[in-house]
């Protein structure tokens, strides 16, 4: 079969969404409430919202964004620059990159906290191969 006799994709209900996303459907309504996609949610006869595939990558993207720390209203402007369409490139790149620094900066204060982490449990793992306890706090001493 060609792709021009390909079947249209079936759009998706909420909780389909909810599934691949591993957003909750509570989630979804907000995001849409927030202006955070990037199109409208096109909705059957009876309400019930309906998604296309592209709704579901735009929606993975804003979930890494949001794990990753991106404000909300940062992902707001970044949502309202692609819908503004051609143009905003620049503003674009630049919430995207301002939003890594942040995140390459955490990534690195996490750095040096499993560092730190991993040399206490050096210290307290030699302590314990050896049967004793000098040397690590005693809040009672």
């Amino acid at each position: 079969m060609t792709t021009a006799e390909t079947p249209a994709e079936q759009p998706l209900s909420i909780g389909e969404v909810a599934e691949r996303t591993g957003l909750s459907v509570h989630a979804l309504r907000f995001y849409e409430r927030e202006g955070l996609l990037v199109g409208p949610v096109k909705r059957t006869s009876g309400g019930r919202r309906r998604y296309t595939s592209p709704d579901v990558d735009w929606l993975l993207i804003c979930v890494r964004l949001r794990e990753s720390g991106m404000p909300l209203s940062d992902l707001k402007r970044f949502a309202e620059l692609v819908r503004q369409g051609p143009g905003n490139e620049e503003e674009r790149l630049g919430l995207l990159d301002a939003h890594r620094l942040r995140v390459d900066a955490q990534i690195r204060a996490l750095e040096e906290c499993r560092s730190v982490i991993a040399w206490k449990v050096g210290v307290y793992a030699e302590h314990l191969a050896r049967g004793e306890a000098d040397g690590l706090w005693d809040p009672t001493a």
